[in-house]
């Protein structure tokens, strides 16, 4: 057919159909392709870095790249690399941009290192953020080497556990808040022009106090009128608030060292020492007698036992305090936070809790004891004080371990006391164990005074020993709870959250009384008594060591069980921890 007839029958020439079928499928893959763009980006998008030649800004934000660009412009004076998986800064990473002053390497989360001279040939740096960058532990020491600056460091939310100390003398302004693996500082002297500083430990900020408090004492001419006016550079240099910082230190954590004053620092290692060689010399004495282990002497042990843990909290403490001292900001966070003050907090209130507990216990023995004199099948068999002890151990152990679970905590104040009464459990837990510190004292209280009027009591039938006994007994007590009373007077008043002293003034009260019946126990019921006395000499004499008065010791011993009466010296009136005569039956 030919085609003119194909026109008239109204049907396009072939060419023309096959020009009006691509003009119709062209805009639709198009309008595909556009929106694949928009729903899916391609690798070559998000790897994308930005470069303003306006503000002199290189920014690559969320991209895909893992080292530091090369095309960067050479007239570039800010950097941006936030959300990248660049691992490490490595050398010379920005030596060709002379003009770079501000840098910001944020939130890469696989960042871990930068390199030596990382910013080396920066002679206008002024800014370096490095902050969110999690997993960066360290900048080398050298990272800084060849680079004027930078005046503005804040390496806040990072792992970082040093700063590299070559640049510290340029810094005016350190942000590290949160970086809670900086716990030391470096020397202080290189921070010559440092104005302000946001850190993570309060204690910290002790540094730069004391640096203040240290450089007034040298120059008291800093105090003379008129000498800001007249040498300004010289006031600049040596009589500015040196740095502004924070956070401050609060009421728990002062600027001081563990012991704030000199002669708490020689008072802590006597009564320490006195403590554990007294309470030692007790036990070594009692558990090597070869005489019959009596309900009051097996309580004694237990006794000494106790205040001898407290001696090893204050050598803990006291030894501390040697270590640290004019230096405890550096040492403050590793050692409140560490293993070392829970255990010496797990050792006072143990060996506090048990001290209370066997002196409550001593007491309603002898109350037992004298009250039902002539009612010997009453009498208290050791097999009973040794389940009522298994009981007493317990307690003292589950009181010393709440605050290493969380109930309270050891690493509020530095001399590793349970002072956290920040949450309800914890305020509770301190008051409960004061208020059974009371009530042991009023339960003492009680005993005693029963015990006065029963010897009182004309027609009572006891030993001459045991009357003597409970008087003693009840100065050993009466001096206990005296030097406890106020500890605990202020410690219930502070867990109401009414202090009535500080934590400076409450070390005085932790050293001056609260270790005070720790270290007066072992004379006051052992080393002044003849009972000790005779179990000492014979134990010495195994060694060779005071054999003539361990005889005489045996000798009366043996004069006294063959039935012949021995006069005993008038100031050997009875002893106190033996309690029960030799011939006392049982």
């Amino acid at each position: 057919m030919p085609a003119q007839s194909l026109l008239l029958l109204g049907a396009p020439p072939p060419k023309s159909g096959v020009l009006i079928t691509t003009a119709l499928w062209v805009p639709l893959l198009l309008l595909l392709f556009v929106l694949l763009l928009a729903s899916s980006p391609t690798e070559a998008a998000t790897q994308a870095c930005l470069a303003n030649g306006t503000t002199c800004s290189f920014l690559c934000v969320g991209s895909k790249i893992t080292q530091v660009p090369a095309e960067i412009p050479r007239n570039t004076s800010y950097i941006e690399l936030k959300q990248t998986p660049i691992k490490m800064i490595p050398r010379e990473a920005f030596s060709d941009l002379h003009k770079l002053s501000r840098i910001m390497v944020s939130e890469n989360g696989v960042l871990v290192e930068i390199g030596a001279r990382a910013f080396s040939n920066l002679s206008n740096l002024m800014d370096i953020c490095l902050t969110g960058n999690q997993q960066l532990r360290r900048i080398h020491s050298q990272a800084f080497s060849g680079a004027e600056g930078p005046v503005v460091l804040d390496i806040s939310r990072t792992s970082i556990s040093a700063l590299p100390e070559n640049m510290l003398r340029r810094l005016k302004q350190l942000t590290a808040e949160s970086v809670y693996s900086l716990k030391k500082l470096p020397n202080l002297d290189l921070f010559t022009q440092l104005i302000k500083a946001d850190l993570t430990y309060r204690s910290h900020c002790c540094a730069f106090a004391n640096a203040r408090k240290n450089m007034s004492t040298k120059h008291e001419w800093c105090s003379v009128p008129n000498i800001q006016h007249d040498e300004p550079q010289w006031f600049v240099e040596h009589c500015r608030e040196m740095v502004s910082c924070h956070p401050k230190p609060d009421a728990f954590n002062p600027c001081e060292d563990i012991m704030g004053h000199t002669y708490l620092r020689v008072l802590i290692w006597i009564i320490s020492v006195l403590a554990i060689v007294g309470n030692s010399a007790v036990l070594l004495v009692l558990l090597t007698s070869r005489y019959k282990l009596t309900v009051p002497r097996f309580l004694m042990c237990h006794l000494a036992f106790a205040d001898l843990c407290m001696g090893v909290y204050l050598l803990l403490i006291a030894s501390v305090d040697i270590h640290t001292k004019s230096h405890y900001y550096n040492y403050g966070i590793d050692w409140q936070t560490g293993p070392g003050c829970g255990v010496a907090g797990f050792f006072t209130v143990f060996a506090s809790e048990l001290s209370v507990y066997t002196l409550t216990m001593i007491t309603l023995e002898r109350w037992h004891t004298i009250t039902f004199a002539m009612q010997l099948y009453r009498k208290l068999r050791l097999r009973h004080a040794c389940a009522v002890m298994a009981g007493g151990w317990l307690f003292a152990t589950l009181a010393a371990l709440l605050p290493v679970t969380g109930v309270s905590s050891y690493m509020k104040v530095s001399i590793c006391l349970p002072m956290d009464v920040e949450t309800p459990h914890s305020q509770a837990y301190i008051i409960v164990l004061l208020l059974l510190n009371v009530l042991a004292f009023l339960v003492i209280c009680v005993c005693y005074l029963s015990i006065y009027l029963t010897v009182r009591n004309p027609s009572f039938v006891s030993a001459n020993a045991d009357t003597r006994i409970a008087k003693r007994m009840a100065v050993l007590i009466f001096t206990d709870f005296l030097c406890m009373a106020p500890i605990s007077f202020f410690a219930i008043s502070a867990a109401l959250k009414l202090p009535l002293i500080t934590v400076s003034n409450s070390k005085v009260l932790l050293v001056l009384f609260y270790p005070i019946n720790s270290c007066s126990n072992p004379f006051l019921y052992a080393f002044f008594t003849k009972t000790f006395k005779r179990d000492f000499f014979i134990l010495a004499s195994h060694f060779g060591c005071f054999k003539t008065q361990a005889q005489i010791y045996r000798t009366e011993i043996s004069s006294v069980q063959n039935g012949a009466w021995v006069p005993t010296p008038k100031t050997s009136d009875g002893t106190l921890y033996s309690l029960v005569p030799i011939n006392h039956p049982h």
